[in-house]
């Protein structure tokens, strides 16, 4: 399955704000998504409570894996972006 190394760049890292916004992109996809930590087991991405799970401050590395290339790219831009900034 596809994957691609980000960085987190939300300044909460992902907390609430977007691993709810996060889940939603990955609901709307329909397709699945999972975002892991370095050493850390996969955790579905369509749950915002199970990307808190993760404990993704700003700058830990994140592997978002998926089968379709286009979600990929969609939700590793959203983890690299400030999702909380104003």
């Amino acid at each position: 399955m596809p994957s691609q190394v980000v960085t987190v760049g939300s300044r909460v890292g992902l907390h609430a704000r977007p691993a709810a916004l996060i889940a939603e992109a990955v609901g709307k996809a329909g397709v699945p998504v999972t975002l892991a930590t370095a050493g850390g087991n996969p955790v579905d991405a369509g749950s915002p409570l199970m990307i808190m799970t993760l404990g993704a401050k700003k700058g830990t590395e994140v592997v978002v894996t998926s089968d379709d290339q286009a979600v990929l790219d969609q939700i590793a831009g959203m983890v690299a972006q400030d999702l909380d900034a104003d």
